[in-house]
């Protein structure tokens, strides 16, 4: 039965390699993005007033251009949020497999189910984002804080945007609205 055990772990890590070095290869193939343009001051949420700062008359409207990057971003946050929990999830395993029965094991495998559990409320949160009528959306559950990455309408995030994003947010999770940052991607 060890035999077993320790073959189902040692299959369990390789596959958890070879796709570590599949998403790293994967990842240097993408250009780096310059995220200073993205997120900046004007486009983050006003958390003492739960309202988008002022951006100005002249906006103007998204183009063809501007919307494969914003496509780009969405997708490199993705990457890099993925690639950062495999990481993790392998430690841990390896700390569950290496640690069987200590206490060790047992915060490892506790945090574990933390980093599944954000992972599966993150994806619903996302899904639930755009079945609203966003196009795109990154949710990253933090330890004191949620941001959710949304892509804006040409005209931006109006008030009833922010609250419709609000209460699925505040729907699917334990967060309180001040831990809540809602982000503008154009």
């Amino acid at each position: 039965m060890k035999t077993w055990k320790r073959n189902a772990i040692a299959a369990t890590i390789l596959v958890l390699i070879c796709a570590g070095v599949y998403l790293n290869w994967n990842a240097n193939q993408l250009e780096p993005v310059d995220f200073t343009e993205t997120l900046n001051e004007e486009q983050v949420l006003n958390d003492a007033t739960l309202t988008l700062s002022e951006t100005g008359e002249d906006a103007t409207p998204v183009s063809a251009e501007e919307s494969v990057s914003a496509t780009e971003y969405f997708a490199k946050i993705r990457l890099s949020r993925q690639e950062t929990r495999d990481s993790a999830v392998e430690t841990l395993q390896e700390t569950i497999a290496f640690e069987d029965g200590s206490e060790t094991a047992a915060v490892a495998a506790s945090s574990l189910d933390g980093i599944v559990s954000d992972a599966l409320a993150e994806s619903q949160i996302e899904s639930l984002i755009i079945a609203k009528g966003y196009a795109d959306c990154v949710a990253y559950m933090g330890d004191e804080t949620i941001d959710v990455a949304v892509s804006a309408p040409a005209e931006g995030l109006s008030d009833a945007d922010v609250a419709l994003i609000s209460d699925v947010v505040l729907s699917q999770s334990d967060y309180t609205l001040d831990q809540l940052r809602i982000i503008e991607v154009k």
